[in-house]
């Protein structure tokens, strides 16, 4: 997805399940999932344990998530190579992003996802390009997440 891509998608998404969020205020998961609920968006925790995060209920995986919970973003705060099986509950739940974070690139997972229709961002974190994102994240400064 292009630059213009992104911002489109996070315009319109209003939904996104942070899959690997800590519970730890310190960890970059954590702050991005904050963050995006202060901008209005609906965070769903998806992590093995635990039962709140940030005030809504923890999932163990995305297929735990209610099927009334439509999920447009999928956030992935995971080891590349755990990837693959959380784009295939992606596209199982049908969401319309996989959003794989900084540092976080899995060739297969992405092309299985697109192959299916979903839109994927590798490499890139969320925070920095939501809205007004730019405005705050400055190159050469600490990093926001």
């Amino acid at each position: 997805m292009n630059e213009e891509e992104i911002k489109d998608t996070l315009r319109s998404c209003k939904t996104v399940a942070i899959v690997g969020i800590s519970p730890k205020p310190d960890r970059p998961s954590y702050r991005v999932a904050s963050y995006l609920q202060s901008k209005g968006y609906r965070i769903i925790p998806v992590r093995p344990d635990g039962e709140e995060v940030l005030g809504e209920r923890v999932y163990p995986n995305l297929t735990e998530v209610p099927e009334e919970i439509e999920i447009d973003i999928v956030d992935i705060f995971r080891k590349s190579e755990d990837v693959p099986p959380v784009a295939e509950e992606s596209i199982r739940r049908k969401a319309k992003v996989v959003w794989m974070q900084e540092g976080v690139v899995n060739r297969e997972a992405c092309d299985k996802a697109e192959q299916a229709g979903l839109k994927v961002v590798m490499d890139l974190c969320i925070r920095k390009n939501t809205s007004g994102c730019f405005k705050s994240y400055q190159p050469g400064k600490a990093d926001p997440c």
